[in-house]
């Protein structure tokens, strides 16, 4: 069959409307109908070079759907069943999984070539393959799939909203809540309030934290962390740094969240500053795989007894944390309307990212017109 989809041909080029052949669904894949499609900021690390991939590709790792066909051997999906794509495949069988740390899949080595997990491509157009960005692609209207990255959602959910539990949501929530450990009473500094970030400061604030602190230089995205749990906001670092001082009585922050877009050693200096004795770092926003960008004293690190740990999909597993995302979005809890910005055509992706990277949206959202 024919769909059409947004696709990368090389680095710093846009993205391009193409219409490419899809194959059916083998054994253990799924055909998806996307009916939404998150405008992540990592999709956008594939045009800069951050993220290295092959070419072409279709980008998009944020999608929910409907099945239209399944593969041989799926008993899990049927037609008809909506669902919310994980970036993250989980197989349940590699050692990783083995151990409850799906988020670091065996599977996920995959995103290099970002085929199939049968190491074949589904997307073909003018005799070249399409990579599907983290298996996915969600930038096209229908794509094939691995049943380990597609989690079933009720079918009353709007998948225009939902399609954000697929990765922002629960990789900012977790950043808080499982890899940092935010527990009552505690003070949290957030460094970057996107797509992220924001959610960041929603896990902090739900799990407790008596001081959150949001980091960003842009007014909207301070106003929209208030209003989503901050109890107080920076435009910068240092402006954060007296707060902390204040609030924590000059002891440090207990956790500092790194969810900006693009990691630079002086957000990573400044965090690491920021904490207490005993305090930690969590470092979810990316930079390229060349950049050395940590650079901090060993004296320090070992005399406070302080803690760096990078986290994936917030440290949480695809199959537990998007679920537990939908449960506390109809609990009322957990705000998910709040953050959809803007809603693009997809032929309007390239203003979407241009939106994203002049800090106009919390997220903007591709919705596919079938």
């Amino acid at each position: 069959m024919k769909t059409k989809a947004a696709a990368l041909h090389g680095l710093g080029k846009e993205w391009e409307i193409v219409e490419l052949e899809l194959d059916p669904p083998k054994a253990g894949e799924v055909l998806v109908r996307f009916v939404a499609s998150g405008l992540c900021h990592s999709d956008d690390h594939l045009r800069t070079g951050d993220i290295p991939v092959r070419f072409p590709i279709v980008g998009g790792h944020e999608g929910a759907g409907i099945v239209e066909e399944v593969g041989a051997g799926v008993t899990r999906l049927k037609p008809g069943d909506h669902v919310v794509c994980s970036f993250l495949p989980a197989c349940g069988q590699c050692r990783f999984c083995s151990r409850g740390q799906t988020n670091l899949c065996d599977l996920g080595a995959l995103f290099v070539d970002n085929c199939l997990t049968d190491g074949t491509f589904r997307l073909h157009g003018g005799g070249q393959d399409y990579g599907q960005m983290c298996i996915l692609g969600t930038f096209s209207e229908y794509a094939t799939l691995s049943v380990h990255s597609c989690i079933k959602v009720d079918d009353d959910l709007p998948l225009e909203t939902v399609v954000l539990v697929g990765c922002g949501v629960p990789t900012g929530w977790g950043t808080a809540v499982n890899a940092g450990g935010v527990r009552a009473s505690d003070t949290v500094v957030v460094y970057g309030i996107g797509g992220v970030g924001i959610n960041a400061v929603q896990g902090a604030a739900i799990a407790g934290a008596d001081h959150v602190i949001a980091v960003d230089p842009l007014a909207n995205k301070r106003e929209m962390a208030e209003r989503l749990g901050a109890t107080h906001t920076a435009a910068d670092a240092g402006q954060a740094q007296e707060l902390i001082t204040e609030l924590s009585h000059g002891v440090g922050a207990d956790h500092a969240l790194v969810t900006v877009g693009v990691v630079t050693e002086d957000v990573i200096r400044a965090a690491f500053t920021a904490v207490r004795k005993g305090g930690s770092v969590v470092v979810t926003g990316l930079a390229g795989p060349d950049q050395v960008n940590i650079k901090l004293p060993s004296f320090e690190l070992t005399l406070f007894q302080k803690e760096l740990k990078g986290a994936l999909f917030g440290g949480g597993n695809p199959f537990d944390e998007i679920p537990r995302m939908l449960q506390l979005y109809r609990s009322g809890r957990l705000k998910l309307d709040e953050l959809v910005t803007t809603k693009y055509k997809l032929e309007d992706v390239n203003q979407g990212y241009h939106d994203l990277l002049d800090g106009k949206n919390i997220r903007g959202v591709i919705v596919h017109d079938h």
